[in-house]
């Protein structure tokens, strides 16, 4: 359904220097799929969709939506794709169903079926009793399926989700969530961006990693999990000399690998349950202080930090 090849966009900077903000992008987003491209603030996420959705020029590469050229045929692409932005861009002087009624007429749609249409999503989106309210009556989770509401008002093929569940409640993230769901189950294909582990994991059919502009790696989030050392990961603070630290975790049976992090040491594991205790075991006879430690399986943010050799700053 999407295909980008090579994509590179270049900016200049504020003193004219080159700025490049994405460099050699390739992936390829299947029909059906929710497909994730994680990455931390900065990363190019925003870049990519803008490009995507005709609103950013590409300095060079190929971008095909269905087959057809986003440079070439931007019309086109906008009568096939909805957008949700990472910004709230509701119009406040219009109520909730003109909102609908609005974006479909600007794409054509006729009087009977833009009724009908946004009864529906009205409905399906918890929003019937909103219908005449004006966007300021609406809390930060209604606003935002609004906004998707009204991606949808058109029927498009793709949806484009930025950072879909920013600025929201715990609880509206997660009946988001469900809604996006629905939605893929229905039969649209979702492009979604996020900074946020949990969601890309969750929500997510395959992964797209990003950072600096590059992308670092593309799988399902279980195989990118999978594709770690060892089965759990180990998290340490040890109080002492650096070169005895490293000595000590290097003597230990069953570390597969060992990576230093901001405060502290990251341990690969097969099996933590046999790890754990010889740790315990072994410090007295180093000379060193165990101030903190946390076991867990991995997680997308430990691939993050396994391909960059750094943490994923939000």
């Amino acid at each position: 359904m999407i295909c980008i090849r090579c994509l590179k966009k270049v900016y200049r900077g504020a003193r004219g220097e080159r700025v490049t903000a994405l460099e050699d992008v390739s992936f390829e987003v299947k029909s059906g799929e929710i497909f994730g491209l994680l990455g931390p603030n900065g990363a190019g996420k925003s870049t990519t969709v803008g490009i995507l959705t005709t609103l950013v020029r590409p300095t060079a590469g190929e971008v095909l939506i269905a087959g057809i050229n986003v440079d070439k045929q931007p019309r086109r692409i906008k009568e096939l794709i909805g957008v949700v932005p990472q910004y709230m861009n509701l119009d406040h002087s219009l109520n909730v169903r003109e909102i609908l009624t609005f974006h479909a007429a600007y794409f054509g749609i006729a009087r009977k079926e833009r009724k009908s249409r946004s009864d529906e999503l009205l409905a399906w989106f918890g929003l019937e009793d909103k219908a005449k309210e004006k966007v300021d009556r609406l809390s930060g989770g209604m606003q935002r399926r609004l906004m998707i509401a009204r991606a949808l008002m058109h029927d498009p093929k793709i949806l484009f989700l930025d950072e879909p569940t920013v600025g929201l409640d715990p609880q509206s993230r997660l009946a988001l969530w469900e809604e996006i769901r629905q939605m893929n189950a229905r039969g649209t294909t979702i492009l979604l961006t996020t900074h946020y582990m949990e969601e890309a994991d969750k929500l997510c059919t395959r992964v797209a990693i990003i950072d600096q502009g590059r992308i670092l790696t593309v799988d399902t989030p279980l195989n990118l999990k999978n594709s770690l050392p060892g089965g759990h990961i180990i998290n340490l603070q040890l109080a002492g000399d650096s070169e005895r630290i490293v000595h000590y975790l290097q003597k230990l049976v069953g570390v597969e690998k060992i990576e230093q992090v901001v405060g502290g040491y990251r341990l690969y594991v097969q099996n933590g349950n046999e790890v754990i205790p010889r740790i315990f075991s072994s410090l007295n006879g180093d000379h060193l202080l165990l101030t903190n430690m946390s076991w867990n399986t991995p997680s997308l943010e430990d691939v993050y930090v396994n391909l960059t050799g750094r943490g994923f700053e939000q």
